[in-house]
């Protein structure tokens, strides 16, 4: 019986039906010709008994007893059985009826259980009572109810607290109810007021009873309760008041003032208000004074005089002479008055005496003169208007021209680029020009298109070029200006793609694109793809640390998507970092983007930024890429809030991202003061394939992130250019201090080499390294050996930053000996369904109702948080479904190379959680 809980059934023997005697009696009234029948119908059998209502738990409230009841049919009789013993029949109340529609017996009973029968139990069982009902088929038993006493605690276990917090800043009010049969039920109270998430999406009620204001309002400013209550009472947490202040700020200064003084030394005045905003609640008033005072010179106004007289002039042909002086003695300054009078004085310089006469016949010659000379001057007007008009004829004549004798004549636009090389839209033959924009854009001198010995590489021939087939009467109008237009050629046009021409006019090079209006280009190795469901999967770019988890239950039952995972090349993408900041990942695009999850999935990006640091030296912030093309942040590690959508977990040399919208992803920095922040780099030594056939050697350094991704692109690009890695690359932290990167080579044998550098050493500036915007960078040292006979090599290669760590290759190698390169390896890896995951669903489901309630002491999903390394900010998991299940998801991502059970088995035996231990040991591999 203590085994019960579940129906059971008991079916008795059934008893062999008899004939009654009267049967007999009867039939010997008949004659003894008629024959009795060999049997008799019997009656139809009974059905085992039926619960048409069981027994219920029950919670005994005070001393108030509770009333079980059960009714069945058919049933001969009901009695109840309570903690393995048989309830008196005198405690029994039965009733008996008739079932309308089937004609069968219906019996209820109903006992009386009272809180003395309850407490005289002894045992680690509660007090339970289950019925029996009894019919000619056989018995059958009801489900089990408990009956306990329900109380409620005084005193709660933890009380709200009284706080002040500023303007917008997430509050915390913690509440845990006290211990009760059943467990309370809590409400907020905040002035009285019920509290309703659903109505103020500003609050939120997590599954521990806390309180959580996002951002805090005025309006938030009220004395905030817990209340608990069960069937037993209702208890009441002591007020916490929450005041939201604002500190005050200052708003912007006045004008200067005028200065007090007119003339000399003065004084100016502004002043500014602690009004932006004004303090309230008890907010800092504003630091600093209310009002600033400068000195001011105001320069006195200073009026202007008269020099002395000059000399008087030489006496003229008109008989006077004349004399000057100046404004300046002195000058007039600062708004004074000029100087009043005169500044020429002349009189007649012979007192009377001279007279001015001409002399006879001289007036006929000053006429005749300029007469002569406006002549002349006609005469010239009409030759230069002539010659300007014949001009203009030539010119229009020379307009327009046939465009056989335009293109046999040919031109060379004078500025002329070589194309660049991730131009995505050549000019395809098949797509007609656009005549209209590119016929005002050749303007420059004409040369000839046919190729010659001394032709320039940059010479387009044209002669060939479909563009003008379509057209053959076109006219070309070319203009003598310096203003032309860029022609674009690809560069590994061959002879024989002399049709591929590229027209760029000065119209078209400013025209915006969207950014989105291509597609993600998936290079082999830099990609992975894979169709996922509801099974989830983990899809991962080996030799990269890039990889996407997907957990079981992300993508609803029934849907299918195509699953990407893509690290974009730097010459192909915008970068995140602005300002100070640095990229620290490679830039990730996961899709496809806008899809539902129901759960988060993790992303998992390699950085470059060195953490072993006793204080923090980074401000880390994640971005993401909108469709428009600009980088928007996230967030910013140390500073989440419950409106942030992601949660990033750090480690010291990858990240982990939480986070339930797909999209374009990397993570940047900048130091955080007063200590510099550090890049962890690689430098990596290449040389050319042996054997070397040449005279001369290169060596190339490359400097590079210290990230699985950033060595996998030089491998690549070395692999295609003929290099070989010399040595295994060397670690170097670059600090921020604003110092270049020097290297330089040493102790090169002269008498069989010779290094072509002709400074000691070479530079790479600190932005380009700190921006992370050009990659990859190297330096390359040439060198020269005196015959072909030299094999050997030895030198020293020094790389340091100014003022900071550097490391030295030493180098000794056989430039004839061939040496191993490493494989191209797969190009992508996925792993799908269950075997993607090292805890197998049935222990991730215990493990989860083991710790997703909330436990009074505390051992719960939180505990397990901190045991982890997860517990950087808890609100994160609390608003989760699941708090458990998205931990668990966060360990199999930071597991992914080493995930066996014992980690998560030590802190799961930490917590004291044996009954999960022993599913553990059962189901997995601890």
């Amino acid at each position: 019986d203590r085994a019960g809980g579940q129906r059971g059934r008991i079916t008795l023997a059934r008893v062999s039906h008899q004939l009654p005697s009267s049967v007999f009696s009867e039939s010997s009234d008949y004659s003894e010709a008629e024959v009795l029948p060999d049997s008799f119908p019997s009656a139809p059998a009974e059905p085992l008994p039926e619960f048409l209502l069981e027994p219920e738990d029950a919670f005994i409230v005070k001393n108030r007893p509770v009333q079980l009841r059960c009714r069945a049919s058919p049933a001969t009789q009901i009695y109840f059985k309570c903690n393995g013993e048989w309830v008196n029949q005198n405690d029994h109340v039965t009733r008996e009826s008739l079932d309308q529609i089937t004609g069968l017996v219906v019996r209820e009973v109903d006992i009386s259980v009272s809180r003395t029968q309850v407490e005289e139990l002894f045992g680690l069982e509660d007090y339970w009572c289950q019925c029996v009902a009894w019919s000619s088929a056989g018995t059958t038993k009801s489900n089990r109810a408990y009956v306990r006493i329900a109380y409620l605690r005084k005193n709660f276990e933890q009380e709200p607290l009284g706080r002040e917090v500023r303007l917008e800043q997430e509050v915390l009010l913690q509440c845990r109810p006290p211990e009760g049969m059943p467990a309370a039920e809590v409400d907020w109270l905040k002035n009285e007021d019920v509290i309703d998430p659903s109505q103020d999406s500003n609050f939120l009620i997590t599954i521990d009873h806390d309180l959580i204001i996002k951002q805090a309002r005025l309006l938030d400013t009220a004395n905030y309760t817990c209340v608990a209550r069960n069937v037993v009472a209702k208890r009441r947490s002591s007020t916490a008041t929450l005041i939201v202040y604002v500190s005050g700020g200052w708003s912007s200064w006045t004008e200067w003032s005028q200065c007090n003084a007119q003339c000399g030394r003065g004084w100016q005045r502004r002043t500014r208000s602690c009004t932006n905003p004004a303090p309230l609640n008890g907010g800092a008033f504003c630091e600093g004074p209310p009002f600033q005072r400068v000195t001011c010179t105001s320069l006195c106004p200073v009026d202007g005089g008269w020099t002395e007289w000059a000399k008087w002039s030489a006496c003229g042909t008109e008989c006077t002479h004349w004399r000057s002086r100046e404004c300046q003695a002195p000058p007039p300054r600062n708004g004074g008055k000029h100087c009043s009078g005169s500044m020429m004085e002349s009189k007649n310089c012979t007192e009377g005496l001279c007279t001015r006469t001409l002399a006879p016949g001289m007036g006929v010659a000053v006429y005749a003169g300029l007469v002569v000379a406006l002549v002349l001057c006609v005469i010239l007007a009409l030759c230069v208007g002539v010659l300007a008009y014949r001009r203009r004829r030539r010119h229009l004549h020379g307009d327009i021209t046939d465009s056989s004798s335009a293109l046999t004549t040919a031109f060379h636009p004078g500025n002329y680029k070589p194309p660049r090389q991730d131009n995505p839209h050549p000019l395809h033959p098949s797509a007609p020009p656009d005549l209209t924009a590119t016929a005002g854009a050749f303007r420059g001198p004409l040369f000839s298109l046919q190729h010659g010995v001394n032709d320039s590489p940059h010479k387009i021939p044209m002669t060939t070029s479909p563009l003008l087939d379509p057209l053959p009467s076109l006219k070309i109008k070319v203009y003598n200006s310096s203003t032309l237009s860029s022609l674009e050629l690809p560069t590994d046009m061959g002879p024989g793609d002399g049709e591929i021409l590229s027209l760029k006019s000065v119209g078209t090079v400013g025209r915006e694109r969207d950014f989105h209006s291509h597609t993600l280009s998936r290079e082999p190795g830099l990609s992975t793809s894979a169709t996922l469901g509801n099974l989830g999967g983990r899809l991962t770019i080996p030799n990269t640390g890039v990889s996407l988890l997907v957990p079981p239950g992300t993508i609803p039952q029934g849907k299918f998507y195509e699953m990407y995972l893509i690290i974009n090349k730097w010459d192909k993408t915008t970068l995140p970092s602005e300002g100070s900041q640095t990229v620290l990942s490679p830039v990730v695009s996961c899709g496809p983007s806008g899809m539902l999850l129901n759960r988060p999935v993790v992303l998992t990006l390699p950085h470059c930024a060195q953490l072993d640091t006793p204080t923090p030296d980074w401000t880390l912030t994640l971005k993401t890429q909108t469709h428009q093309g600009a980088w928007e942040e996230v967030l910013t590690v140390g500073e989440e809030t419950l409106s942030s959508p992601c949660y990033l977990q750090l480690e010291e040399e990858c990240c982990h991202v939480l986070m339930e919208q797909l999209g374009t992803y990397g993570l940047v920095g900048q130091s955080c003061p007063p200590q510099p922040a550090c890049k962890r780099l690689q430098l990596a030594l290449f040389a050319p394939r042996a054997p070397c056939l040449s005279l001369d050697y290169s060596l190339r350094i490359y400097c590079i992130h210290d990230t699985p991704h950033a060595l996998k692109e030089v491998m690549d690009l070395e692999r295609s250019l003929g290099g070989v890695l010399l040595e295994d690359p060397k670690p170097l932290l670059f600090k921020d201090s604003y110092h270049n990167l020097r290297l330089s080579i040493h102790d090169i044998p002269h008498t069989h080499w010779r290094s072509k550098l002709l400074a000691k050493y070479q530079e790479i500036p600190f932005y380009h390294i700190w921006s992370g915007s050009q990659r990859p960078l190297h330096c390359t040292f040439s060198l020269e050996r005196g015959s072909l006979a030299v094999s050997q090599l030895t030198c020293k290669i020094c790389v340091r930053q100014v003022e900071g760590e550097g490391q030295i290759f030493q180098l000794l190698t056989d430039i004839q000996e061939v040496l191993a390169t490493a494989g191209k390896g797969s190009l992508y890896r996925r792993t799908l369904g269950p075997y993607a995951f090292r805890l197998p669903d049935s222990i991730r489901q215990k493990i989860c109702a083991s710790l997703d309630a909330p436990s009074a002491r505390g051992c719960d999903w939180r505990l397990l948080a901190r045991s982890l390394g997860f517990d950087r900010y808890l609100n994160y998991f609390a608003t989760k479904p699941s708090p458990t299940g998205v931990l668990l998801d966060l360990w199999e991502a930071c597991h992914q190379g080493d995930a066996d059970l014992v980690s998560l088995a030590t802190a799961l035996e930490e917590m004291g959680k044996s009954e999960v231990l022993v599913v553990m040991t059962t189901d997995g591999d601890c």
